[in-house]
């Protein structure tokens, strides 16, 4: 059990606690979700979940981390590929991601989505440096899929989250190794959400609706009053919707700018966005 405490700008005093609780998927296979659980004024705030009605208003937003909160610290993840002293261009990483994400979402989605996203995005990236080195590829994919290595915060985006929470209750669902939160922590926004659902913890990544409903379990909400972003089509968009959820893709790379489904490029044009639903 640890405690977190909000700066003075904090729209509430909060202390959050380490919870595990029990959650299974439609086999009834356990799994557990690990969770931050809001604590305010010294009681515990119930939340009950209101009955479905097509006109609920959104109620709670959940993100995605990587690509949407935070950014891969590319010096420690290519660090195999600068050692060979070739330094893969930010133009060149963000035309490979838009190639991945077309690849990899016309694929059947299978239980390890992380690890064959970042296998195709890697064997892309080798592909167009002429590099030929299976050990280099499956570095460069442990490397990516390491949480701690997901540390580049973009500015503002705790005053972003901040101000959300004012309105929203707010939560994370991240594909991730089990240890996601500790990263939140370190960058100085995982007191910003209600709850953190790991995969590493849950045992089912997205798409596969157990991890988000375990997520909105932990929050005490329904699918309906719900939104989701993240970055990924196929995971993220898929997965949500198909679990009951809203979502709107997180896009930075722009490479869903012609498909037609609702894509936001920035925390700040999230902000908009809800303002108008």
């Amino acid at each position: 059990m640890f405690s977190v405490a909000k700066p003075k700008t904090a729209p509430h005093s909060r202390s959050y606690i380490l919870l595990l609780a029990r959650t299974t998927c439609a086999s009834k296979m356990p799994g557990f979700i690990l969770f931050y659980k809001a604590m305010r004024a010294g009681s515990r705030v119930r939340h009950r979940t209101p009955r479905y009605t097509e006109s609920m208003p959104t109620k709670a937003v959940f993100f995605d981390v990587g690509n949407t909160l935070l950014f891969l610290n590319h010096s420690a993840v290519l660090s195999p590929l600068h050692e060979r002293k070739v330094f893969p261009s930010p133009e060149l990483l963000r035309e490979i991601e838009c190639l991945t994400k077309r690849r990899f979402d016309s694929l059947e989605p299978d239980a390890t989505a992380d690890h064959g996203f970042w296998y195709i995005y890697y064997s892309f990236l080798l592909e167009r440096l002429g590099i030929a080195d299976d050990a280099v590829r499956d570095e460069l994919v442990t490397l990516t899929r390491i949480s701690a290595n997901w540390c580049q915060i973009r500015p503002h985006t705790r005053e972003t989250l901040l101000r959300l929470a004012d309105t929203y209750r707010l939560g994370v669902i991240s594909n991730a190794d089990g240890k996601i939160a500790e990263v939140l922590e370190r960058c100085g926004i995982a007191d910003c959400f209600e709850s953190i659902t790991d995969s590493g913890i849950v045992g089912k990544e997205k798409p596969h609706p157990a991890i988000f409903e375990a997520a909105l379990r932990s929050l005490g909400v329904s699918a309906s009053e719900s939104l989701y972003t993240g970055d990924v089509y196929s995971v993220d968009y898929v997965g949500a919707t198909n679990a009951g959820m809203q979502c709107v893709l997180f896009d930075v790379s722009r490479a869903y700018r012609d498909a037609g489904v609702a894509r936001v490029e920035s925390l700040q044009e999230l902000e908009q966005h809800l303002s108008k639903v």
